[in-house]
């Protein structure tokens, strides 16, 4: 008798193990196909929404009522960056021949002892890539040859004088809003999503019934993935082609709640793309991320650190704050390198 119901309870607790495990395991994001976000092209495109000659996209969702309310997320007064830090690469300041490939790179130009009044530089900066925090503009991506709102990439830059259109002075004004934490691996439970992990509608919709925050009009959204806790746990890796991010199949759920910008800890999408999805297209190589800068016109925020914000929303029991950013204003860039604030 003992050992039967013995077997019994090994059993019923295998069955506890095997359902726990399942409700833990990331669900399967639903399919997409190149037919499908081709269709999405159409119906959800934003081009002509704010008038033919628009280049700010979803930022017109920052009206003066938005930013009034953005206001009153300031309660305790704490500022927390979001940019992830910059260690550049330094040159001697008479080395010759080419810079070295580096995101950041510092040549001192002059300072002690032989000028001991003070010190200058020189920084080479990239404007996009995998480790700095920055802006995209919207003539960093194209569909079918068009940036956002139909402008054409060939008209519209030049090799030899960059971006005529669609360039990072566009966002001159700034970005001044109410800023949404979406932390997932808070969520699940995790210290980080490992890399190639998508994230759903699922996963968003019950991150705002957890916290409380419905995300509405005009919002700079940030998705948490743990890239940088995994980082300094595990040491680098190829984030290129293997990244935790949104979904194909978020694409609508980005246009509906009419968001004004997006901000991960990479380059927004999930990598590689799921094998559920068919995404044959070379223009759609990082799906969320492309569809939102060229489709839907929404700025994005790449390889923010979150985690600083992660800890101060947790402390603080609160997901909302007020965010911050402006790049620098420069004509006819991609792309900026920012560092972008959330104040609680």
């Amino acid at each position: 008798m003992r050992t039967v119901l013995r077997t019994a309870l090994i059993a019923a607790l295998a069955g506890t193990s095997a359902l726990s495990a399942a409700a833990s395991a990331p669900a399967s994001p639903p399919p997409v196909s190149q037919e499908q976000l081709d269709t999405w092209k159409e119906t959800l495109s934003n081009w002509g929404r704010w008038g033919a000659e628009d280049e700010k996209g979803t930022l017109n969702l920052i009206t003066p009522d938005v930013r009034v309310a953005a206001a009153g997320e300031v309660r305790e007064g704490i500022s927390v960056s979001l940019e992830r830090e910059i260690v550049p690469v330094h040159v001697a300041p008479d080395a010759q021949g080419p810079e070295p490939r580096a995101a950041v790179v510092q040549r001192m130009l002059s300072g002690p002892p032989a000028r001991m009044t003070g010190a200058t530089d020189r920084l080479s900066i990239v404007a996009h890539g995998y480790t700095e925090t920055h802006f995209d503009a919207f003539g960093h991506h194209f569909h079918d040859g068009k940036m956002y709102n139909g402008f054409s990439a060939l008209e519209n830059v030049k090799m030899d004088s960059g971006l005529a259109r669609g360039d990072i002075a566009a966002f001159a004004d700034g970005v001044f809003t109410r800023g949404v934490l979406i932390d997932i691996p808070a969520l699940k439970g995790v210290e980080w999503l490992e890399p190639g992990t998508p994230v759903t509608v699922a996963d968003l919709e019950a991150w705002e019934k957890r916290s409380g925050v419905t995300i509405r009009s005009g919002d700079a959204v940030f998705v948490r993935t743990g890239r940088w806790a995994r980082e300094r746990a595990k040491g680098k890796w190829d984030i290129a082609k293997s990244a935790a991010g949104l979904d194909a199949s978020v694409i609508p759920w980005m246009h509906d709640r009419n968001i004004a910008m997006l901000g991960s800890e990479s380059a927004l999408s999930v990598v590689p793309i799921p094998a559920s999805s068919q995404i044959t297209n070379p223009d759609d190589y990082l799906p969320a991320h492309n569809f939102a800068l060229v489709t839907l016109g929404m700025p994005l925020l790449d390889n923010a650190d979150l985690d600083a914000l992660a800890q101060t929303a947790e402390r603080l029991k609160r997901s909302t704050f007020l965010f911050t950013v402006a790049p620098i204003r420069v004509k006819a860039g991609t792309g900026a390198t920012v560092n972008p604030i959330a104040t609680f």
